[in-house]
């Protein structure tokens, strides 16, 4: 079975040549943020002589800790899906490569994992337990060897030689920045650190004042220390990075990973909301970093991630595409079933993706998802139905909590918010094409019986209120393929139209 999951799930690389953009944000030699755009979190990033990886959080996606390469810091390829075991939700990973090794650390379900690899391609190893709890690894060693691992705590641990082990005990060390009591922030939070050395010192990069919550939240704290084991100093410019208004486009920036180039420029790489679409999830960001006099690391005056920044390397974004005709022997790698894929219950064919139904509903039906990279956009796909199953484009933030359209042997259904009814009765026999239209969070919805001529329906849905702050869970909107109940869909020709 994990043979045929991961024959399924071969990435395929696919250029821009023949490939629609999902998204620009160049000039050719200027860019703007996000350089990831849509959910992608906490992302950790390895630069590896003149090449660029970075992970993300995956959560309850699998295969999950999608690898990702680049050049230039602004176009990313996907490289291969590290992680095939379902640990449980994976939050807040650390990429790093040791002695000529790779390793992620990551937590889930109340204790932290490693994974390993001899090539960034892998294959990776099983997830190791390391036993112990904590959220937000973060790796570093010293000159002799030594390595560690911190924690959101401010708590590091020993590890040994070959970091597949934990040794000693949890010491305290670190017990963050001094927020004002004034300032308007959901909670303290220290969370997601990361060390780097440059010269005599260690620095430690965390986040605080709480990933969500209001806009001014989440922020970039710097300390440094002569030892990678503190004692820590903070630095007198804290906050590095803080959203200082709600009025600002991009909201709880934080999370970032301080790093250096292969010419010797330095970057910080973070996440944050955007405005007015909180739920796209935490996007990736990426500033330059210049060096003071006395040795503390800040973002140029003036600039922010609202600006237009040099390219770094003076490159074009080449884009990638989620249009998928489904006709290949592997899916793309912007597919993720939610939960644990079974081999079994799905297949790549000639004539598209078959996925037997499975559960009651769209909840438990563990949709295949990607992430929309728009604030508008248009996703449609073309659906064959057997037996007694439905087929379902679906707008998907959890198995509790999403919107959209079905459709079984003849009929037309929606499902707004978990509530579900027949909207267009006897309309089609087992083949229909369905379209969900999504400009600014207000989403029509169409289906059609031959691909040309669209009819909407007369229910639509309003999709603000799917995010964090309102549902939990730190996840965005995705854009979910379902097979519901006994039978097959098979999927064909999905379509995804970015909108001005």
């Amino acid at each position: 079975m994990k043979k045929t999951l991961l024959l399924l799930f071969t990435v395929v690389l696919f250029t821009s040549a023949n490939a629609q953009k999902q998204y620009d944000n160049t000039t050719g030699t200027t860019y703007n943020n996000p350089v990831f755009a849509g959910d992608y979190p906490d992302p950790s990033i390895l630069r590896d002589g003149e090449d660029f990886y970075i992970v993300h959080s995956s959560f309850d996606y699998y295969p999950g800790l999608l690898i990702w390469h680049s050049k230039d810091l602004i176009n990313w390829e996907p490289v291969t899906s590290a992680l095939n075991t379902n640990v449980g939700p994976v939050w807040a990973p650390d990429l790093i490569k040791h002695n000529n090794k790779y390793y992620i650390y990551f937590p889930a379900k109340n204790t932290n994992y490693v994974i390993t690899a001899d090539r960034i391609e892998g294959p990776w190893s099983e997830p190791v337990d390391l036993k112990i709890s904590n959220i937000d690894p973060g790796h570093v060693a010293d000159e002799k060897g030594n390595r560690y691992l911190y924690f959101s705590s401010g708590d590091y641990i020993a590890l040994t030689k070959d970091g597949l082990h934990t040794q000693g005990e949890l010491q305290h060390v670190y017990n963050g920045w001094e927020i004002p009591r004034d300032w308007t922030i959901e909670c303290f939070c220290m969370e997601g650190p990361k060390l780097f050395k440059r010269g005599e010192y260690y620095y430690l990069t965390v986040a605080e004042g709480g990933t969500a919550g209001p806009a001014t939240s989440h922020m970039v704290i710097q300390a440094r220390s002569k030892s990678p084991v503190g004692p820590w100093e903070n630095a007198p410019n804290n906050p590095i990075v803080r959203t200082q208004s709600s009025e600002e486009r991009w909201w709880s920036q934080g999370h970032a990973t301080v790093f250096e180039d292969a010419h010797g420029k330095w970057w910080m790489i973070f996440h944050g909301y955007e405005k007015g679409f909180y739920n796209m999830g935490r996007q990736t960001l990426l500033l330059p970093v210049e060096w003071t006099a006395d040795g503390w690391y800040k973002i140029p005056d003036g600039v922010t991630a609202e600006s237009t920044l040099t390219m770094p390397q003076g490159k074009a974004l080449t884009g990638f595409d989620l249009t998928d005709d489904f006709k290949g022997k592997s899916l793309k790698p912007q597919w993720r079933f939610w939960g644990s894929p079974d081999a079994s219950r799905f297949s790549a064919t000639k004539n598209g993706l078959v996925i037997k139904g499975k559960g009651n509903g769209i909840g438990d039906s563990s949709p295949l998802a990607c992430v929309p990279a728009n604030r508008s956009y248009t996703a449609e796909v073309e659906m064959e139905i057997e037996g007694d199953a439905n087929g379902g484009l679906v707008l998907f933030y959890d198995n509790t909590h999403f919107v959209g359209m079905l459709a079984d042997k003849e009929n037309i259904l929606t499902n707004l918010r978990g509530w579900q009814f027949v909207t267009e009765s006897k309309v089609h026999k087992r083949h229909v094409y369905l379209r969900l239209k999504n400009v600014n969070n207000t989403v029509d919805m169409y289906y059609s019986t031959n691909g040309n001529n669209w009819i909407k329906i007369e229910n639509s849905a309003e999709v603000t209120g799917y995010n964090h702050n309102v549902l939990s869970g730190f996840l965005g909107l995705r854009i979910g393929l379902c097979s519901v109940g006994n039978g097959t869909v098979t999927f064909k020709n999905f379509k995804y139209t970015p909108l001005p």
